[in-house]
């Protein structure tokens, strides 16, 4: 007798995960909810759980995804022939920066600042970046945006309050109730060489006029950027600090001409541009010629802001790989329960949960700055951003081609978010100070200000005589630190080792601190020990593994 098959048959699905879609991504990360309070110092997480319901949502994954998969495009005229220099995006796109707004990942530390403040807005915008990186960008700088204007008391008069609101309107006119600000810092000749821009300055009575190109703009759909230009008749000085904005106060568009969109590799839900200043509105903020002086609070703010991100990169690669491996079986049992598969988890989990750390901790030091209340906190903040900066984001491509990998052919397609985050996390690493810059800090500072170096070490410190590999390496930490600050031009070929030393030493003092003995433990020796390895499942024989991924 003929059988018959239908077609339908033979593409029954099974052994697939089912869509990582209505969960509470706050609820859900026992570490970050652990670490919010103990580390964050914050005590109420209701808007953070309502916060992790949405960006949990399968609606929320939808517009991460369609905001990725439909770039922005630059529209320089209307169909009229009227330049504009507009940039469209997709509606996803403004909807997710909208929530972000509305729950003020941007500037709810300023807006509502004292203890717990900085953490509290720290988890919030890990919470949305851990689902769609891109819109962060102009979330990060619109919070840096605040300290430099604080220091120009008309500017702060009429852009605080808006930078301040929690209401988006992707428009650009004048009298907007709200804003966002982005940047425009680097030149083609200079990059990180701000000292060699071009950009003039002329004196305009109350305002500059300003002339010149900017080679990286960031999210140019902001409604003002902060630029670097020299003072026309001070051609030989360091540049002066600008606020450049879209829209002038009688509502006409400033000269602020897109020459293109960057390509870029990744970070493609937001836009990046070239732009040419021509005569363009601009006023000063801070003291002439002293503009690299007022942005270093921002650079601080936005390199804080980077290791924020790629944390959050750090747990969405974690818990894509998690949710994978358990509910997909391969020869007999589930995969996260093969020894080799176990063992890559666990290593992909304690970095996650180090950077967790590092990142919460960090952003409590900016808690400080908002109150003035311990100058101790301030210095510490000065060498930890940049260490942490460096290590964090130096550790994040590596962390999700891994996670990307327990995916298996899945991972390596767009239909899953790990290609696109595989994609995203090179550009925290290089944003606002690549390895090289970021390490070259780390050394000026320990020159200039041994006190922030005397307070970093002291916050290491408090971790003494919970481990014994420990406090072998700090023995050989304290050593080479002296080492280097006898002379560090000396040094200077070696100054990323010294920074991962720092960064190492930061974390697992953290995690002995603040988490369980199967954590700290486990990442003390496999990345301060004698057999320490950097290549993820290479943890050794004895750590509890199993006990380290019930944290996820």
């Amino acid at each position: 007798m003929d059988e018959t098959h239908s077609i339908g048959q033979t593409h029954s699905v099974f052994n697939q995960p089912p869509a990582r879609t209505g969960v509470n991504e706050f609820v859900d990360n026992p570490v970050l909810c652990e670490f919010v309070q103990s580390i964050g110092r914050t005590r109420d997480v209701s808007e953070l759980e309502t916060i992790g319901a949405v960006v949990g949502s399968a609606e929320f994954a939808r517009d991460a995804r369609l905001a990725n998969a439909n770039p922005p495009v630059l529209l320089t005229h209307d169909p009229y022939g009227h330049r504009i220099d507009e940039v469209e995006y997709h509606p996803s796109y403004h909807r997710i920066l909208a929530q972000a707004v509305r729950a003020g990942a941007h500037t709810a530390a300023w807006g509502n600042p004292g203890r717990g403040a900085s953490a509290h807005r720290a988890a919030k915008m890990m919470l949305f970046a851990q689902l769609e990186p891109g819109h962060a960008c102009p979330i990060s700088m619109s919070h840096a945006a605040v300290e430099p204007l604080q220091n120009s008391p008309v500017l702060a008069q009429s852009w605080l309050p808006r930078l301040l609101a929690r209401s988006y309107d992707p428009s650009l006119h004048a009298g907007k109730p709200s804003a966002l600000i982005g940047m425009a810092m680097t030149e083609k000749q200079g990059g990180s060489d701000v000292r060699a821009n071009t950009t003039v300055a002329v004196s305009a009575g109350d305002h500059q006029l300003l002339t010149g190109h900017k080679w990286f703009c960031s999210a140019p759909m902001s409604d003002a950027f902060l630029v670097l230009a020299k003072e026309a008749d001070r051609q030989e000085s360091p540049p002066s600090c600008f606020l450049l904005p879209r829209v002038l106060p009688d509502g006409t568009r400033n000269v602020f001409r897109i020459q293109r969109l960057k390509d870029k590799l990744g970070n493609r839900s937001n836009a990046s541009c070239e732009v040419e200043f021509a005569n363009s509105t601009a006023f000063r903020v801070g003291e002439p010629e002293r503009g690299v002086a007022a942005i270093m609070g921002m650079v601080a703010r936005t390199r804080l802001d980077c290791v924020l991100g790629t944390a959050a990169g750090m747990r969405q690669g974690i818990a894509e790989a998690l949710w994978h491996t358990r509910h997909r079986s391969a020869f007999g049992r589930k995969l996260v329960d093969q020894p080799i598969m176990t063992n890559v988890l666990a290593d992909l989990a304690l970095e996650s949960e180090a950077a967790t750390a590092t990142a919460l901790r960090l952003a409590c030091a900016y808690d400080d700055d908002v109150d003035k209340a311990d100058d101790v906190e301030v210095s510490f903040r000065r060498l930890a951003t940049a260490v942490a900066k460096y290590w964090v984001c130096k550790r994040g491509p590596g962390h999700a081609y891994e996670a990307m990998e327990c995916l298996g052919g899945n991972g390596y397609t767009e239909a899953f978010p790990l290609a696109m985050r595989y994609r995203e996390q090179p550009v925290l690493a290089i944003w606002e100070g690549a390895g090289n810059v970021v390490a070259l800090d780390v050394l000026r500072t320990m020159g200039k200000e041994p006190k922030a170096v005397t307070n970093f070490l002291a916050e290491l410190g408090l971790a003494h005589g919970s481990n014994r590999i420990f406090d072998n390496f700090m023995l050989t930490l304290l050593d080479r630190v002296t080492a280097f600050q006898r002379s560090l031009p000396e040094h200077e070929g070696s100054a990323r080792a010294l920074v991962e030393q720092l960064a190492l030493g930061l974390q697992a003092s953290l995690l002995i601190r603040y988490s369980p003995a199967s954590v700290s433990e486990a990442f003390v020796e496999s990345r301060l020990g004698q057999q320490r390895c950097f290549e993820y499942g290479t943890l050794p024989a004895g750590s509890d593994l199993s006990a380290i991924l019930q944290r996820q």
